[in-house]
């Protein structure tokens, strides 16, 4: 009965969800994130059932300064493709039918599991987004993390400050993403001939065999999640890792790591910043000090701005968002550190 519990909502779950008058209160979603990078990603159908190909130039022709009745040799460019991997994010959701039937709040309640259910999904897409990795977990999608670990390997498009890079072998450290979003750069991904997005499938009323262990049957009520989604990095130039010690951070505003001087190091970095949609991401420590930091400077760098209804903080005319699902634990960036 523990494993029911745990996977089956009960009666205690529905009188915990009621108010006053019987019907099912709205909830107070605490475990909510802010994770707006899923809202600025940019989503192309795939080219294979199971994620995307893309062919990239990875050389380009060597032209000749010709002398007079002198030769030139015939040269070509050079490609390579990456194939990227979409993963399938799936789950169920299954109540007894005479518990959400109590009270003519069926509806309602179900509705109120949606709300849950999507937003656990949202979060581990977000998290597999940033730090996923299909070497450890081949089930997923490959996020950024992986693809900018270190400053050496021969990528560069790694900024970390001294203390980040310092092999010290504590999980102290956070990251500071900006990502120029575009069909031609960095976009999510889904595979071909499928659905874009998140999809809910309502099974409607369904029996349930051996739900208590011992081959009883129940009848229930089903709903089905499903998100087929991946990430594809097409130009790899277009994306900046900001890696910084988070203790020595939010440890002292004066000699913590430069995030304003590191900012302005990543828009160098991205080739071209009006052929994308460039985010600043941040979690809400990094974010937090970063404004602190801005104030205490004679150039002051943040602005605020109302973008589709909404208050956005900018910087350098770039959005700063923040991204709950970066963490403060990670590990140490390995290279070499620009020091900041």
């Amino acid at each position: 009965m523990t494993t029911l519990a745990a996977t089956h909502p009960t009666l205690l779950d529905v009188t915990r969800r009621l108010d006053p008058d019987g019907k099912i209160d709205m909830v107070a979603e605490l475990l909510a994130q802010t994770n707006p990078i899923l809202e600025d990603m940019v989503w192309v159908e795939g080219n294979l059932p199971t994620g995307h190909r893309s062919t990239v130039r990875t050389g380009l022709p060597a032209p000749t300064w010709r002398k007079l009745y002198g030769g030139v040799q015939p040269t070509k460019s050079t490609t390579a493709q990456v194939t990227d991997s979409c993963g399938m994010l799936e789950a169920y959701a299954e109540v007894d039918k005479a518990l959400a039937d109590l009270n003519g709040n069926t509806a309602a309640f179900r509705l109120s599991e949606d709300k849950a259910f999507i937003e656990g999904m949202s979060q581990e897409f977000a998290q597999t987004l940033i730090y996923g990795n299909e070497g450890t977990e081949p089930e997923a999608f490959t996020g950024f993390s992986p693809r900018y670990k270190d400053i050496s390997d021969g990528q560069g498009n790694v900024i970390s400050s001294a203390a980040a890079s310092a092999p010290d072998g504590a999980a102290e450290n956070s990251s500071i993403w900006l990502i120029g979003w575009g069909p031609d750069t960095i976009h999510g991904i889904y595979p071909k001939a499928s659905q874009a997005g998140l999809s809910i499938s309502d099974k409607g009323q369904v029996t349930i065999e051996n739900i208590d262990g011992a081959g009883g049957r129940m009848e229930a009520y089903r709903t089905h999640y499903r998100w087929d989604c991946g990430l594809c990095v097409r130009d790899w130039r277009y994306a900046v890792r900001i890696a910084f010690d988070a203790e020595d951070l939010l440890a002292t505003l004066a000699s913590g790591p430069n995030l304003i001087d590191l900012m302005v190091q990543a828009e160098e970095m991205i080739p071209n910043l009006g052929g994308c949609r460039p985010v600043f991401y941040a979690n809400r420590s990094a974010l937090s000090m970063l404004r602190r930091q801005i104030i205490t400077k004679a150039s002051y760098n943040l602005s605020f701005e109302t973008v589709g209804g909404k208050h956005v903080t900018m910087f350098d005319g770039i959005p700063v968002k923040r991204c709950d699902a970066i963490l403060n634990t990670e590990g140490t960036t390995a290279g070499n550190s620009v020091v900041a």
